[in-house]
Order: structure tokens, then C-alpha cells, then sequence
């Protein structure tokens, strides 16, 4: 499916953004991974000064591209020049659209960070079908939103037996900051209720169901599970949105399968200050001065200082559950979420989308669709784990069933 002209163009791989906080770390990654791989690489953005003192302070000679999200001709240009761009302009619902639609047209693969279930469904409804039909990949949240979680999720099914109804759960702990371009991009989403329902309308009117197979989202109530898990607070992000997707997608996931999305935490009054904050930020989105106001206590292009960054970490838990009663405990891991790993997770998904031995798919994917086991392996190699932390089954010594 890939464009004819792909193999062509002068470079593999360009990153626009990359003066932002999360773009400068993205290309400190791929300063460090391209050249090892034989990447053809680029930056691209507005301010051709910026981008040069970001160069020099890598040690990288690459290429400085123009492109302006903006100016849709400028990311035209961009998109038929490269096999694959990779983005961290936010907030994507503001800024995105130009540039999937670029892609799409060109045939290039796309790559981003997004969180904002809004911006996500509108391009499969506008952009799908072009990609579809020139061999674009076009994969969204290529980040802590939501490899960690989509990779996690289809890590633990893969340790399930095939053909059976599945039951996966997953639990996220973190410890980390966020820059002023993630709550921007929050405040924006949490502000979007109601359009973001139209989006999802018209998604699902779009995309429809796979046939002969059941794929649902739990609807969990806050509760104590116990052991390392403590307690679970339903959160509605757009993670449980991907895993689902993906699950719709590949029949690994069984003939039944549903899955649970929950923050964990250890402390029952942590638990409530956080119960009550989540309804309260969303509320608070909903007026634009309010919005403003929080928006401007940490500026875009700001974020935790280096030192914070490598105090941070998070902890997604997965159980998982056949109906045969196969039990399996698994744990994605790693450093700072929103920042160090993400960055390394956008750099990694778009050297593999180049690189790598793919299925032959296109269109809008998630990256268990797309990349799976391979971009896995990546993330393993850059210090991000992936590991099985217990397995049951009927047959083992000493099995209860539901211990």
C-alpha cells in the first residue's frame, strides 16, 4: 500500500515542533537514534534561527525545513518530501489538521501525540479514506497517550489463550509534572464536550463493527481491588478509547473481549482529592477565563526541569483474565511519562513506521494496529519494560480458580 513515490523522497523521517519542550526532547532522541539506523533525517517549524540553535545544540547536521502549520502549502511540501512526519504541535484540534490532511494526501506516514479524542475521531471521519487509498499510516497518540497502554494491553492478551473471551484491566500509577502544552491541550479537550460527542457520532456512523465479534469498555465504579493495586478510579481518558480500537481491529483479542481503564492508588483520601479534582478541572475548562488563567500559570514551551524529569516515573498494571480461567499479571514501566518516555516513544514510532517489517496496513491506526511487537521491541531497547509479572492456569499446582 505504501505511495509509489515514497521510496524516493530525500528523507525518512522529519520532526515539526521540535523548539517546543516535548519537540526539543524528541529530537535529542532522534539526534542519538537516526544516525545508527542511517536515518535521512530533518527538523522543520517557523523560526529557522530556533531550529539552527536546537541543532547546534544536539550536534546535529541535518536538515532545516520551512513549514507552517498555518500555511497549508508550506505542510504540503513538508509531507511530499518525507516517508514519515512526526509532530508535537499542539493542541491538535487547533493546530493538527493541516498537516493529517498533508499526509493523507501524500501518502506519507504521520505520527503525533495527541490525547484529545475530539481531534482523532474528526480526522478518521475526514481523512481515513484518503490514507486508505494512498498508503498513508496516520497513527495518533504515539506517546504516554497511549502506547503504554495499547502496546500493554495487547502484551497481555498475547500471554492469553487464543479463541477465548477475554477480561484485561488496566491500572496506571504515575509520579510526574506536566509542561504548559499538555494542560493547554487538556483544558482545550475537557472545554470540547459536547462537539467531541458529535465527533464520536459521526465516527462510529463511519467506522461501524466488526462482525461475528464483541469488543466493549468496561464501566467500572471506584473501588478497592487490594494487593499492589489499592484503589481504582474509572479514568476517562482516550487511552481505553485506543485499546478498544485495536481490539476491534485484530482478532487476537478474541471472539469477547472487554477492557477496564482505571487510575490506581495506594491511599484512600488520595484517592478522593482526586475524585473531586477531575470533575472540577473540567468544569472549570468550560469558562474561557478560567481556562486562561490556568493556562497561563505555566506557559507553553515550558516543562519539569531535567532534575524532576529523572525523579518521575509510572507504572501501568494489567490483569487479565480467558475464559478458560487463564489468569496473567503484566506491567509496562518506565522513567517520566510525560516528557522523557514520551518523547522516546514519538522518536521510536516514527523510526519504525521507516524502518520496520510492517504489516501491510493503512489508513488511521492505532500502534498495536500498526507498528505491535515490533515498535515493542524498540521501546524495550530504549529502557522502557515490558514484563510479565505472573501466570496462571487451570492445569498449575496449586490453582484456585478466581484467587
Amino acid at each position: 500500500m505504501a505511495s509509489p513515490s515514497a521510496g524516493a523522497r530525500p528523507y525518512d523521517v522529519v520532526l515539526i515542533g521540535a523548539t517546543g519542550f516535548t519537540g526539543a526532547l524528541t529530537a535529542a532522541v532522534l539526534a542519538e537514534r537516526a544516525g545508527a539506523a542511517g536515518t535521512r533525517w530533518a527538523l522543520a517549524g517557523r523560526n529557522r534561527d530556533k531550529l539552527a540553535a536546537l541543532a547546534q545544540r544536539l550536534g546535529a547536521d541535518v536538515p532545516l525545513l520551512h513549514a507552517d502549520v498555518e500555511q497549508p502549502a508550506t505542510l504540503r511540501e513538508l509531507a511530499e518530501s518525507t516517508r514519515v512526519v512526526a509532530t508535537t504541535v499542539g493542541p491538535y484540534i487547533r493546530y493538527g489538521e493541516p498537516l493529517v490532511a498533508a499526509c493523507a494526501a501524500a501518502g506519507s506516514d504521520y505520527a503525533d501525540l495527541t490525547g484529545e479524542p475530539e481531534f482523532v475521531d474528526l480526522m478518521y471521519v475526514r481523512h481515513h479514506a484518503t490514507a486508505l487509498e494512498r498508503g498513508a499510516r496516520l497513527v495518533h497518540s504515539c506517546g504516554f497517550d497511549s502506547i503504554p497502554h495499547d502496546l500493554g494491553a495487547l502484551f497481555t492478551v498475547q500471554q492469553l489463550p487464543e479463541g477465548q473471551p477475554l477480561t484485561v484491566r488496566g491500572y496506571v500509577r504515575a509520579g510526574a509534572r506536566f509542561s504548559g502544552g499538555t494542560l493547554d491541550s487538556a483544558l482545550t479537550a475537557f472545554s470540547h464536550v459536547r462537539s467531541s460527542a458529535r465527533a464520536a457520532a459521526a465516527r462510529r456512523k463511519a467506522e461501524g463493527r466488526p462482525e461475528g465479534r464483541r469488543v466493549h469498555g468496561e464501566r467500572g465504579l471506584p473501588a478497592h481491588v487490594g494487593g499492589a493495586v489499592g484503589w481504582a478510579l474509572p479514568l476517562p481518558t482516550i487511552d481505553p478509547q485506543v485499546v478498544l480500537r485495536s481490539a476491534r481491529a485484530l482478532d487476537r483479542y478474541g471472539p469477547d473481549f472487554t477492557y477496564g481503564h482505571y487510575a490506581a492508588m495506594r491511599r484512600l483520601p488520595t484517592a478522593v482529592a482526586a475524585g473531586v479534582a477531575l470533575p472540577s478541572l473540567v468544569l472549570a475548562a468550560q469558562l474561557k477565563p478560567v481556562r486562561s488563567f490556568l493556562t497561563g500559570r505555566l506557559g507553553s514551551g515550558e516543562g519539569p526541569s531535567e532534575r524532576t524529569r529523572e525523579k518521575s516515573w509510572f507504572a501501568v498494571r494489567f490483569e487479565g483474565s480467558a475464559a478458560d480461567g487463564t489468569r496473567v499479571t503484566t506491567e509496562v514501566a518506565g522513567g517520566d511519562p510525560g516528557y522523557t518516555e514520551t518523547s522516546k516513544m514519538l522518536a521510536e514510532s516514527a523510526l519504525c513506521l521507516a524502518h520496520d517489517d510492517l504489516p501491510d496496513r493503512a489508513g488511521q491506526l492505532t500502534t498495536a494496529v500498526a507498528m505491535g511487537d515490533a515498535l515493542r521491541e524498540r521501546l524495550e531497547a530504549a529502557g522502557i519494560a515490558f514484563r510479565v509479572l505472573a501466570r496462571v492456569s487451570p492445569g498449575d499446582a496449586g490453582y484456585a480458580p478466581g484467587a
